[in-house]
């Protein structure tokens, strides 16, 4: 799951920089998803240590009468641009001293390579296939990680569009599993109708200051 929406006035690329909560659309998300789930056989709930992904996985685990475990190979991927307003209208592309950063685009050159995101996020799920044998397990993550763990096992090329990812605020991208292999991916958004429009997969960018995510944010 991807955690709900973030309480971010300031627009910053805000990454794994603590102190960022979820936003009140982003508590109802969260409160969504975890009715969506009540009926499911839910043995096991871990998320990413930053805030916004524990508070994502609160009302899962009070449905099941679950603690929530913790992971840190579940967190956001490393950013260069971390802390600063990053994205395509905002004139950040016209400052010299970024351009070090974006000269590869298939690596990513501006953060964590997207095959290491890979690598941590199957551990991390494998981990929870194992906690949740038999039954189910919710992972809470962030919504690069989870994106190119599913390209990874959809054979896709890693390197994409960060304006096409399936992976909108609360959506669920499902792993199942035959024994140790994943067998199929699925994907839902329970909480789709509380998901402001400009946020959703293929919605065009919402002019507005400070900018918006971009590179793989």
């Amino acid at each position: 799951m991807r955690h709900g929406e973030v309480h971010n006035p300031s627009g910053v690329l805000y990454g794994r920089l603590p102190g960022y909560h979820l936003s009140e659309l982003g508590v109802r998300m969260a409160e969504r998803v975890g009715e969506h789930l009540a009926d499911r056989d839910i043995t096991h709930v871990v998320a990413s240590p930053l805030e916004r992904a524990q508070e994502t996985a609160g009302p899962i685990a009070k449905e099941h009468g679950l603690e929530i475990a913790s992971d840190e190979r579940l967190l956001e991927a490393e950013n260069i641009f971390q802390g600063r307003t990053f994205g395509v209208g905002d004139g950040s592309l016209r400052n010299p001293g970024y351009w070090k950063h974006l000269v590869n685009p298939f690596r990513p050159s501006w953060g964590e390579p997207y095959i290491e995101q890979v690598v941590r996020m199957m551990a991390a799920l494998n981990s929870a296939r194992d906690a949740a044998r038999g039954h189910e397990a919710v992972c809470v993550s962030h919504q690069l990680p989870i994106w190119v763990t599913r390209c990874f096992v959809e054979r896709r090329r890693l390197w994409h569009d960060p304006r096409k990812r399936q992976c909108s605020l609360a959506s669920l991208t499902t792993f199942t599993y035959q024994g140790d292999k994943i067998v199929s991916v699925g994907y839902s958004e329970p909480a789709r109708d509380l998901v402001p429009p400009h946020l959703l997969p293929g919605a065009k960018a919402k002019a507005r200051s400070g900018g918006g995510k971009s590179f793989g944010a």
